[in-house]
């Protein structure tokens, strides 16, 4: 599982949230009725709407986002902060000599010190799925999650029209929204996006797994099936094939249009995703990027993460940047990258 492509930070049809299936395979034949695709939905921002679509950049990235409701929408569920995106390529990387001028929006993607704070909306129902979600994190990380005394950076659970996050500490207050109908097991899952986590199956490999039938997707929808390699990126996984129990999978008919599936196995069988629990591959994921006790998180060559705004590529223990010339050296100093 891709669980740093951009560590600030990288579903689905008509309801937000899903009930807890376990994972099966299933004859690709299946046709499934409206009512019985509500039973494999996973998370949405915004189930009953849709927006434009747009090419932003992100942290020095391109990516296609939906517009809904002044927010910027990624692959369903990821809230990208509009005030940290631009219409055109980011100059995001200082030169060796250049004196850095004030700027915002740079936060460095994973919650310092393994501590991330959070306050709930009294307004909020079923508090009681936000407590259980976050046990189940603390008891299966080293993440320690702390009720908010003043601290800036926070997330806060609200009701929404769906179930949505941002991807890792973006900075301030950020939003994890829940519907009524969202369970605990969506709330893992938006915690996951919220503490660095993206979508399985959007890892550069997926094709050795899985086929994407967009003969199946709902017109306009086909960018919520873009994968991180279309992004110019590449590399390793923290697993070594791609997992289907992880809590961070698409659902097999993931913004269908006829009730056939979107997603299938490679060997054309279709499975069933699960809302339970963090996967062994989660749990790995999250312990490489915030290390038992905290400190300094593990670097993976050939993995990607954002920090301080940019994402950068780890390779021979030194920082690469992609840019339309191929990779460059970039180094950090003072939280703000130079060209190498």
């Amino acid at each position: 599982m891709r669980k740093s492509k951009f560590l600030l930070l990288p579903v689905l049809a008509i309801l937000a949230c899903s009930k807890d299936p376990i994972s099966e395979d299933v004859e690709s034949e299946t046709q499934l009725k409206p009512e019985e695709i509500l039973e494999q939905q996973t998370e949405v921002a915004y189930p009953d709407q849709s927006g434009a679509v747009s090419e932003i950049y992100y942290a020095g990235q391109k990516m296609p986002v939906e517009s809904q409701d002044g927010n910027y929408v990624y692959q369903g569920d990821i809230l990208i902060p509009v005030n940290q995106t631009s219409k055109s390529p980011q100059d995001l990387i200082l030169d060796k000599d250049e004196t850095p001028q004030k700027s915002t929006g740079r936060t460095k993607g994973m919650w310092p010190d393994n501590t991330v704070y959070y306050a709930i909306d009294s307004k909020l129902s079923n508090k009681g799925r936000v407590h259980d979600a976050i046990e189940h994190w603390e008891s299966n990380t080293s993440l320690k999650f702390v009720q908010r005394s003043g601290q800036s950076n926070y997330i806060y659970f609200t009701s929404g029209s769906g179930c949505s996050s941002y991807v890792g500490m973006i900075g301030g207050r950020q939003n994890i929204t829940l519907a009524g109908a969202c369970t605990t097991g969506n709330t893992i899952h938006e915690i996951g996006h919220a503490v660095g986590l993206w979508h399985e199956q959007s890892r550069v490999d997926r094709n050795n797994y899985i086929d994407v039938n967009f003969e199946n997707v709902q017109s306009g929808t086909e960018h919520n099936f873009h994968t991180y390699e279309a992004s110019g990126f590449d590399g390793d996984e923290y697993t070594s094939s791609l997992d289907f129990g992880s809590i961070m999978m698409y659902g097999a008919y993931s913004f269908s249009k006829n009730g056939k599936p979107t997603i299938t196995r490679a060997n054309g069988s279709t499975y069933q995703i699960q809302r339970n629990e963090l996967s062994s591959g989660d749990i790995q994921g999250i312990k490489s990027m915030y290390p038992d006790g905290g400190g300094t998180p593990t670097y993976t060559n050939g993995e990607y993460y954002t920090i301080s705004g940019v994402t950068v590529l780890r390779a021979n223990d030194l920082w690469y940047f992609w840019t339309k010339y191929g990779f460059k050296r970039v180094e950090l100093k003072n939280d703000r990258w130079y060209w190498i």
